[in-house]
């Protein structure tokens, strides 16, 4: 079976990205698997992917920025999505010529504009997986209300937790959609784990306000108080850096806590350190969470919605502590930092209890869903006249069909696959 990501940028950092990869990756030992990349800015992935896995994109930045109609604004990209400023009508010819010739039996997209593409416009015979990274709560009523119309069009919507995937299924009103939790995957750690002997505690993710990472700096400085051998790394990069610089010095912290920077992949930071850490005001799922767990190091973590509390089982392999509490997320560092015995077998158990994780086990998954909808949406439905109805659907968005065949002759399929250069 042939499989299709429709990813935003996979030349990028992040999460969706990490996950997609993962996911890709472990699919491809039973099926055909590509990435479709809606951008590109740069000349190869951060992230190492998989040669089995093919990687094409749509529109490189690098020689595309300025052509004149991605200088226009997108028509079927929604445009209560965050990302919206990023696509065009370029994108939207683009992504619709390219689900208009896919030869995939599966189209997975991983973002809600995308997915509002992928409902909209992929051909009757693909069955349609819409995948949500963030939440329904996260996204304004103007969005809502666009998924709401196009979502009703997916095979398949999975969310990253079940307590998602219990609200879009209370408030979005999906008939025949079937709607299900999926947890991002993380693969097994090829370095030996963290024996919790380090006097490190570990945080990973983008420096931005929701993350909280200055609660946790001003948590951490008690800490550092009754343990002056202990240190704090904080990775990644964002608009809080300097911010988050000044604190450190005025809390007079600088030979005890230290921004890194980014890195990527995390797994031999992770295992240099005795603790994770998270303080995060909300966490659509927490991969760092689960990072830091396959390299079996126990999290503190802020119980914020939605994730941890999926993740983490309190006083087992991790500890939980209420939203935006300085006083019980010290306490909680204190307490690992203070018991050795109880830190390494809390370790030990977040090591295994995060094996729930592995790629194998979300493939599984994902397999016996894509069996399930494919045998749903039943066969003997060819692809005969499938991209004349995707092109009639872009022209009903205000699209000329000469546009759509000009942008395919120009280029919209130009595919990059590693590993079959």
């Amino acid at each position: 079976m042939k499989i299709s990501f429709l990813l935003h940028n996979a030349y990028g950092i992040g999460g969706t990205i990490t996950t997609t990869f993962n996911l890709a990756q472990a699919l491809a030992d039973r099926n055909e698997v590509e990435i479709v990349s809606v951008l590109r800015h740069r000349e190869r992935p951060t992230f190492a992917l998989d040669p089995r896995v093919s990687l094409r994109a749509l529109v490189d930045l690098r020689h595309e920025k300025e052509h004149p109609l991605h200088l226009q604004p997108a028509r079927v990209f929604p445009a209560a999505e965050i990302r919206y400023g990023q696509y065009s009508e370029l994108t939207d010819l683009r992504i619709g010529a390219c689900l208009a010739q896919t030869d995939a039996e599966v189209v997975i997209g991983t973002r809600p504009g995308l997915n509002v593409h992928l409902a909209r416009q992929a051909p009757e015979h693909v069955v349609r997986i819409g995948q949500e990274h963030l939440t329904l709560d996260s996204h304004s009523p103007r969005l809502r209300i666009a998924l709401r119309r196009a979502y009703r069009r997916l095979d398949v919507l999975t969310t990253v937790t079940e307590a998602d995937a219990v609200s879009y299924r209370r408030k979005m009103r999906l008939p025949g959609v079937r709607v299900t939790a999926l947890p991002n995957s993380v693969p097994a750690p090829v370095l030996p784990a963290a024996d919790g002997s380090s006097k490190v505690i570990v945080a990973a993710g983008r420096l931005v306000p929701v993350k909280r990472y200055d609660l946790l700096v001003e948590a951490f400085a008690p800490v550092a108080a009754a343990h002056p051998d202990w240190r704090l790394r904080i990775y990644g990069r964002g608009g809080e850096h300097a911010r988050l610089r000044q604190l450190i010095e005025d809390l007079g912290l600088s030979d005890h806590a230290f921004l890194m920077g980014a890195a990527a992949p995390m797994e031999a930071e992770w295992v240099k350190g005795s603790i994770g850490a998270t303080a995060a005001d909300f966490e659509a799922f927490g991969m760092t969470i689960v990072e830091a767990m396959r390299c079996g190091l126990p999290v503190v973590s802020t119980d914020c919605p939605y994730g941890p509390g999926e993740i983490i089982e309190d006083g087992a392999d991790g500890l939980l502590v209420p939203v935006d509490d300085r006083e019980a997320l010290s306490a909680a560092l204190l307490e690992l930092v203070q018991d050795d015995e109880r830190r390494r077998h809390m370790g030990r158990m977040a090591r295994q209890n995060a094996r729930r994780f592995d790629p194998e086990a979300i493939v599984e998954r994902v397999e016996r869903l894509i069996d399930e909808a494919v045998a749903a949406r039943g066969s003997g439905r060819g692809a005969a006249g499938e991209r004349g109805r995707v092109q009639r659907a872009l022209v009903s968005e205000g699209f000329a069909a000469r546009d759509l065949a000009r942008v395919v002759a120009s280029g919209a399929l130009h595919t990059v696959r590693r590993g079959k250069r």
